[in-house]
C-alpha cells in the first residue's frame, strides 16, 4: 500500500479543487501530541519508543482504513517521495532512528508521524482553503487515538509538547498559497508583517526551505493561550487578506503589462512543452507562470488539476520512483522534461 500512495499522482496538494483554488493549493491541520505513559522523544529509550509504535500499530488494527509503517523498512527514495508529498517532514524521513513510524490512510489525506519531535504529529490535508472542515476531521481522528492511550495533558498548560511553542492545543494550521502576482509587483514585503500577527511564512517544504515556484506556506506561530477556533479564524482571515492582495496584484499586471505578461506565460508553456532538459527550480518557475496564466484566462486548454500534477514531476524523488531507478542530475533533468512534455501533450 505504501508504494501505491507514493506512486499516486494525485494528492491534496495537486487536485486543484477546493475553495479559492486559484490562490490556495492546500490547507493543513497538524496536531502535536505525546502519550502520558512514555517519556517524550528527547528522553526516549528503545523500549519506550517501541511502546509508542505498538500503540499506533494497535490503532491501525482497529481502524482498517489506516496502515502502519516503520520508516526504517522503507527505502531512502520512498522516504524522499513521502517528504515531497508532505506526508512526513524532512527530519522524520532523513533520520535513521530505528523507531520512527508512519500511519496513513488510503488516500493520503491523513498522515501521522510517529516518534518525530513529539510522539505524534497528526496531519490532515485538504485542497483549497478549508480550515474548518479540516479541524473537524483532525479533531475526530485525535479523539479516536486518545481512546487507545491517554495524552500528556496539564490543566493550565494544555497538551504537553517537546517544543514550548506547541504548548496549549498543539495546533498548527497552514495554508499553501501561490503568489506570483505579489512577486512580480514586488509586494511580498507584506508577508514580513505577518509575524506581528502571530503568523510565520515558510517555503514549499516548511522551515528552512525557500519559496520556489512562488509558493508560500503561512501558519500560526503560537498555540498557548488561544483556542482552536481563534487560531483557525485568525489564519483564515489572514489568508483571505493575502488572497485579496494577490488578486489586486494580478489585476494590476493585467491592466499595466497585460501583453508582456501574456507573452511570458506562453513562453513558459512553450518551454515546458518543448524543453529537453529541466531542473527542479526552472520547472517550478515555469509551472508557476502557466498556473497564473490559467487563473487569469490566458490559457484555457488546461485545468488547475492538470497543472498541479506537474508539481510532482518537478520533484527528484518522485521522478526516480516513476522511472524505477536512480538517476544523476542530468538524467533527471532529461526525464523530467520528457514526462512534463507527455503530461502537457
Amino acid at each position: 500500500m505504501l508504494k501505491d500512495i507514493i506512486m499516486n499522482d494525485k494528492s491534496p496538494w495537486t487536485t486543484g479543487d477546493g475553495v479559492q483554488s486559484e490562490y490556495v493549493l492546500c490547507s493543513r491541520i497538524r496536531l502535536a501530541r505525546n502519550f502520558a505513559c512514555c517519556p517524550f522523544p528527547l528522553k526516549q529509550t528503545p523500549e519506550s519508543a517501541e511502546r509508542v509504535l505498538t500503540i499506533m500499530e494497535n490503532f491501525c488494527q482497529e481502524h482498517p482504513n489506516y496502515q502502519f509503517y516503520r520508516l526504517n523498512e522503507a527505502a531512502p527514495l520512498e522516504k524522499q517521495v513521502l517528504i515531497e508529498k508532505h506526508l512526513i517532514s524532512r527530519e522524520h524521513g532523513l533520520d535513521d532512528h530505528a523507531y520512527k513510524g508512519l500511519v496513513i490512510d488510503a488516500d493520503g489525506h491523513n498522515s501521522i508521524m510517529v516518534n518525530e519531535e513529539d510522539h505524534l504529529r497528526i496531519q490532515c490535508f485538504a485542497p483549497g482553503l478549508d480550515l474548518t472542515g479540516l479541524w473537524q476531521r483532525a479533531n475526530a481522528l485525535d479523539d479516536e487515538i486518545e481512546a487507545n492511550a491517554n495524552y500528556a495533558f496539564d490543566s493550565q498548560l494544555g497538551y504537553l509538547t517537546c517544543c514550548p511553542t506547541n504548548l496549549g492545543d498543539g495546533l498548527r494550521g497552514s495554508v499553501m498559497l501561490h503568489l506570483p502576482g505579489l512577486a512580480m509587483t514586488r509586494q511580498l514585503g507584506i508577508l514580513n508583517q505577518l509575524s506581528n500577527l502571530g503568523m510565520t511564512v515558510r517555503g514549499l517544504y516548511g522551515e528552512g526551505s525557500d519559496a520556489t515556484g512562488d509558493l508560500y506556506q503561512v501558519s500560526n506561530q503560537v498555540t498557548l493561550g488561544q483556542s482552536e477556533s481563534d487560531i483557525l479564524t485568525n489564519l483564515h482571515s489572514i489568508a483571505l487578506q493575502i488572497i485579496k492582495e494577490e488578486r489586486n496584484a494580478r489585476e494590476f499586471l493585467r491592466t499595466h503589462s497585460g501583453e508582456k505578461l501574456e507573452d511570458q506565460i506562453w513562453r513558459a508553456l512553450g518551454a515546458l512543452t518543448h524543453a529537453r532538459y529541466l531542473d527542479s527550480r526552472e520547472a517550478l518557475r515555469l509551472i508557476s507562470l502557466i498556473r497564473l496564466g490559467y487563473s487569469m484566462g490566458y490559457l484555457e486548454q488546461l485545468t488547475f488539476g492538470e497543472i498541479n500534477d506537474l508539481y510532482l514531476l518537478a520533484q527528484p524523488g518522485y521522478l526516480q520512483e516513476l522511472k524505477g531507478e536512480m538517476m544523476d542530475d542530468r538524467q533527471r533533468d532529461a526525464y523530467r522534461a520528457e514526462m512534463i512534455r507527455q503530461k502537457l501533450s
